[in-house]
């Protein structure tokens, strides 16, 4: 492990969880996209969950005092089923297979959500908001901005949203590495001290988007969320013709 390498890495973690920080999401989608370069899909989706509990961990403490409870357990039900069926098919990932769905997710964020009406504080819509982001996250490594779709049009705050999904994403974090725990326990020496040394950079990059985002105004939050996720779906997109190399 260079020292050139190491410094990348921890700059990585550091802008990618400032980035989630802000906006709750996109950081991820980064930093999974820059582990596929590094690491075989499933280990990427791996020790990407492991700094991720990290970020999102830091992140639910700070802004705890928002916490929708009551909505976070539906959420959980969600995920927990999208789990257990996962295992049961034994599923496995495919890195043209992640490339393709998180390249097309930008889609999402620009549908009409005032005609689709969707209301992730209401039981069944947060099951289903828990579900399908469970599913993605553990299949493809992350959720995008399905859950954002369950809640931009509640009467939750920037606030209450970022509190309670980044509680829920902590346990989906952790869910993923559990299902993973194989491809995790297949890294080096080298690779466990970057995963290590990078989570002090993704705790100090979360607070810093924090202080930024009580100084942000709900609307200009919700319209550089969707065209940050746009752009990084694209740079998605554009890893597929190289999806069969060997990195």
């Amino acid at each position: 492990m260079t020292v050139v390498f190491f410094i990348a890495i921890t700059v990585a973690v550091f802008l990618t969880s400032l980035l989630s920080g802000i906006f709750g999401m996109a950081g991820g989608l980064i930093l999974l996209w820059i582990l596929t370069f590094l690491l075989p899909i499933a280990s990427a989706i791996a020790v990407h969950g492991l700094v991720q509990m990290v970020s999102n961990g830091s992140r639910a403490w700070m802004s705890r005092a928002y916490l929708d409870v009551r909505t976070l357990i539906l959420l959980l039900s969600g995920l927990g089923t999208a789990a257990g069926f996962l295992a049961f098919i034994d599923y496995r990932p495919s890195l043209v297979v992640v490339s393709v769905v998180i390249g097309v997710m930008p889609i999402l964020v620009w549908l009409p959500m005032g005609r689709l009406r969707l209301d992730g504080q209401r039981p069944i819509q947060a099951f289903l908001c828990g579900l399908i982001s469970g599913s993605l996250s553990i299949a493809i490594g992350v959720s995008g901005p399905t859950v954002d779709l369950f809640f931009i049009t509640t009467r939750m705050d920037r606030r209450q949203i970022i509190a309670t999904k980044a509680a829920f994403q902590l346990i989906t974090h952790g869910t993923k590495v559990l299902f993973y725990v194989d491809a995790a326990a297949e890294l080096t020496v080298n690779g466990w001290m970057v995963v290590i040394a990078a989570m002090p950079f993704a705790i100090i990059g979360t607070r810093t988007g924090d202080v930024i985002l009580h100084r942000m105004s709900n609307e200009r939050y919700r319209t550089w969320a969707r065209w940050i996720v746009t752009a990084v779906g694209a740079v998605y997109l554009l890893r597929i013709p190289f999806s069969d190399f060997s990195w």
